[in-house]
């Protein structure tokens, strides 16, 4: 319109446009005039407007087109394409469908919100050979039992008149150093893996380090023995770009042992040096007993010998040691270390065995404690409150055998639980425990009159608080988990992937 307007002021407005001999102007309206003129003079312009008018809107929709479908792209990674040729696509029950955005989502993006898991597929020398060569694993006998059944060991037959008859399939005798098999059977089942590396917030290595060790923590092995697989494993992982992008920083690993079989400093110590090897200082580490001082140990439960398989088990288990009737007062199960100058242990014996109306002992130094027998599961049932001195380390097993069967644990280290398992106990030690100091029971405290003290409702409300966490002790036995109740394995995963967002959020990493 603007050339038209210049166009008509530079005549004089007398003067007509010429026309063409043989050119009509038809005349049925002034609009139609206007537009007989405008298809004239400016035909050629306007043609040139109309044409990069419609090359323009081409591009612009073509670019809001590509934005749409790349978005939608990248949140669609669980389903395959329903328009690919010759193949379909079955919704599941659980899907949600936005009309107003292209994209589908189902529970599971919700339950993922902190991220996706990929798993390492190793090579079978760091993993599943260790356990086909479960004769090997062991300098003294063969370790075939203590893997059997996915890690969870055999059946615990022996304790069944002990338990609920339909909770009894649940018990096993299991290994306390075989959380590496059960955390990998999980993981590769877990909602939140994902095939994709590109779409992974965690890296998981499915190595096991703890079996691959022991081997040779006894006899003549050398300090190269020690470490050779995890410095192959390392070597290995090196290769790998997705380590090397982040320099291990959202890498996790689960480690059998404890953390101190695995920091060897000098080549005549004992154990293998695998967390201070390079490549290993970045990755996150889950031991049943990890180093207090170390950001990346954390520490996880040993695992127990009952292994409920739906909620329906945890709640009925929770009921029954709740109705529990206790005839003790305390117990302790353990043995003395005769060649430990002031054995402590040996100090808890005496002091039980003096007491002996009000406190249960179960004296391991035999096979009394060995798998196959019922006495201490029985003891803890038995009993108010379980005295858990540090065991060959400053941890135990016993500590989540006491508390499974609804058992008060009495501590004389804080780093025997308190430093040790944040994620999985009440943040307030008092509300689930006792803490009495070594030295004070060395000093002549009497450990029954620091207990009678307690009142009933004191220690109803301390067992109720035990038996509220006891799914947080436990490994479920189905490689899903279960229904709607969180065991040990769904925190540990839970507090990485927190853990690796919170990394990336607050910047914390060196």
């Amino acid at each position: 319109m603007l050339s038209i307007s210049s166009q008509s002021s530079s005549e004089p407005h007398s003067r007509k446009p010429k026309i063409p001999p043989g050119d009509v102007l038809p005349r049925k309206s002034s609009f139609n005039s206007l537009n007989s003129l405008l298809a004239h003079s400016y035909f050629t312009q306007s043609r040139v407007w109309l044409l990069l008018s419609i090359l323009s809107f081409q591009i612009i929709l073509l670019i809001g087109l590509r934005s749409i479908l790349l978005s939608f792209n990248d949140r669609r990674h669980h389903f395959p394409s329903p328009y690919t040729a010759h193949h379909r696509v079955s919704i599941p029950t659980n899907t949600i469908i936005d009309i107003s955005h292209p994209r589908i989502t189902t529970d599971h993006d919700d339950e993922c919100r902190s991220g996706r898991i990929f798993v390492y597929d190793l090579p079978s020398r760091f993993n599943t050979e260790l356990i086909r060569n479960c004769d090997e694993l062991n300098p003294w006998s063969t370790r075939c039992d203590a893997l059997a059944n996915d890690g969870f060991g055999q059946k615990a037959t022996e304790i069944f008149a002990l338990v609920p008859k339909n909770l009894a399939p649940a018990w096993y005798w299991t290994d306390q150093f075989v959380s590496e098999i059960i955390f990998h059977n999980r993981i590769l089942k877990h909602k939140c893996r994902t095939t994709e590396p590109n779409n992974a917030t965690a890296f998981y290595i499915p190595f096991y380090a703890g079996l691959a060790v022991g081997k040779f923590l006894w006899y003549n092995y050398t300090a190269k023995d020690r470490d050779r697989h995890c410095e192959m494993l390392l070597t290995w992982l090196r290769d790998q770009p997705y380590y090397k992008k982040s320099n291990g920083w959202d890498h996790f690993i689960t480690m059998g042992r404890i953390s101190w079989d695995f920091r060897r400093s000098k080549d005549e110590d004992w154990g293998s040096s695998c967390i201070y090897m390079p490549g290993m200082r970045n990755i996150t580490r889950l031991l049943i007993e990890r180093n207090p001082w170390d950001y990346f140990d954390v520490g996880v439960p040993y695992p127990t010998g009952f292994h409920p398989r739906s909620d329906a088990d945890i709640l009925q288990w929770q009921e029954f040691v709740r109705m529990q009737n206790r005839t003790k007062l305390f117990c302790f199960a353990g043995a003395k270390r005769g060649a430990m100058k002031n054995d402590f242990r040996g100090l808890l014996l005496s002091h039980c065995e003096n007491e002996s109306d009000t406190c249960r002992v179960v004296d391991c130094s035999g096979s009394q404690c060995s798998n196959g027998t019922s006495v201490i599961l029985e003891t803890f049932l038995d009993s108010n409150f379980c005295l858990q001195p540090r065991g060959d380390s400053f941890t135990r097993k016993s500590i989540f055998d006491c508390m499974i069967a609804g058992s008060i644990p009495v501590l004389f280290w804080k780093r025997t639980a308190y430093y040790q398992y944040e994620w999985f106990l009440p943040g307030e030690p008092e509300s689930y425990s006792v803490f009495i100091h070594r030295n004070d029971v060395k000093n002549g405290t009497s450990i029954r009159k620091v207990l009678e003290n307690y009142s009933k409702e004191e220690v109803r409300k301390m067992r109720e608080k035990v038996i509220d966490y006891i799914p947080r002790f436990v490994y479920a036995r189905g490689y899903e988990g279960l229904e709607s109740i969180k065991d040990a394995f769904d925190i540990a995963i839970d507090g990485v992937l927190k853990r690796f967002k919170e990394q990336e959020d607050w910047g914390y990493k060196w």
